[in-house]
């Protein structure tokens, strides 16, 4: 089985797009485990306003969104990933973001595809060597 660690713009656009691809990647990959980090939890709490005002979607109806998501995704505590990974994945994203710091030192813990929608960030770990980094395009249908 393989392991994709998805981030929170993935989470965020399945949200506003229930009915989008990365929802239906989310909920019927058999073959696939999704991973993401508990600081996934304060993201979207901090961008909870900028989700409902996107998505046109009321407080209940986010949380039955995320609700039904969260049930496709396996949640890890930063504190779980020993700080090898976090000293491996700050140089990664020093220069590009900063936030996706848990993202990155979760897949290289885990061993897995960091799934993004962030194109800085997938550029910026592509030019510095790091190839775990996935963007939607790249799930075959």
């Amino acid at each position: 089985m393989t392991a994709v660690v998805v981030d929170t713009n993935i989470v965020f656009s399945a949200i506003i797009g229930r009915r989008s691809r990365i929802a239906e990647i989310l909920i019927s990959s058999q073959n696939i485990r999704f991973y993401t980090s508990d600081y996934m939890f304060d993201e979207l709490k901090t961008h909870h306003g900028k989700l409902k005002k996107v998505s046109g979607m009321s407080d209940k109806d986010i949380d039955i969104a995320k609700y039904e998501l969260f049930k496709y995704i396996h949640f890890v505590t930063l504190e779980t990933i020993p700080k090898l990974y976090w000293r491996q994945a700050e140089p990664l994203v020093a220069d590009i973001d900063i936030k996706d710091l848990p993202f990155v030192a979760l897949s290289l813990y885990l061993d897995a595809y960091l799934w993004t929608g962030d194109k800085p960030l997938y550029a910026g770990l592509k030019a510095k060597g790091f190839c775990n980094v996935i963007s939607t395009g790249e799930f075959k249908p």
